[in-house]
């Protein structure tokens, strides 16, 4: 559709004129004067007040990557883990976001609690977990979580939903009363080293605040203010 031509089309459809979509944000400010001196202190407790505000997965978050040939890419993905100054998530290995992990490891989080009117932005360097690390938290996860890591190629195309459930039923079949089921090989942990962390916060008028915390070579964190 010519974009002349779809511009008329959000105009003649009250519920698609985008235009006019917006909300006033004024709920609550962000200083850097009184953001906690860790990054990492500061992330934890605005999670735990989404956690305590009842925001719908407030572990979900957008994963950004790019690929060989420079396009990026991104997906939502759950946190597992805050440990070590680093950000836990799970995943398939050989999924598109494990290949493009492979070929460069720089990637981004973003987590947005819309209820909050809260957004971070964090950016680093992917590494995988341990073996044992990952293994470990295989096995803490649901039994049909586990059957389903072995029944999925991840981002790999499949005839039709049936397969799945076939295969579903057929690997349900061969690990029963097993006392745990072996984790994949192609399945495991990754944690984002950040180098750059910012917390934004929506306010009146589209002046939000934006607190960006950025580690310097010798490791130690300096904070500053950003326009809007």
């Amino acid at each position: 559709m010519p974009f002349s031509k779809f511009e008329k089309y959000l105009k003649n459809r009250e519920n698609m004129n985008l235009a006019h979509l917006r909300e006033e944000y004024s709920r609550q400010a962000l200083d850097e004067k009184s953001v906690d001196i860790s990054p990492f202190q500061q992330f934890s407790k605005w999670f735990n007040e989404a956690v305590e505000s009842k925001v719908k997965e407030p572990n979900a978050m957008v994963l950004s990557t790019v690929s060989a040939d420079g396009q990026p890419h991104g997906r939502v993905v759950l946190l597992k883990g805050l440990e070590n100054e680093a950000f836990v998530f799970f995943t398939n290995y050989q999924s598109h976001k494990g290949k493009d992990l492979e070929g460069n490891d720089k990637a981004s989080l973003t987590f947005f609690w819309a209820d909050l009117e809260r957004q971070v932005r964090i950016e680093g360097a992917v590494s995988k977990v341990s073996e044992q690390v990952s293994t470990a938290y295989f096995q803490s996860r649901p039994v049909g979580s586990q059957i389903g890591a072995w029944v999925s190629q991840q981002s790999e195309a499949v005839v039709d939903r049936q397969t799945l459930e076939d295969k579903m039923v057929e690997l349900t079949a061969r690990f029963k009363g097993q006392d745990s089921i072996p984790k994949p090989p192609h399945w495991g942990g990754y944690q984002l080293q950040p180098h750059r962390m910012e917390f934004w916060q929506g306010r009146q008028s589209r002046l939000h605040d934006r607190i960006v915390y950025e580690a310097t070579e010798k490791g130690v964190w300096m904070t500053k203010r950003l326009s809007p």
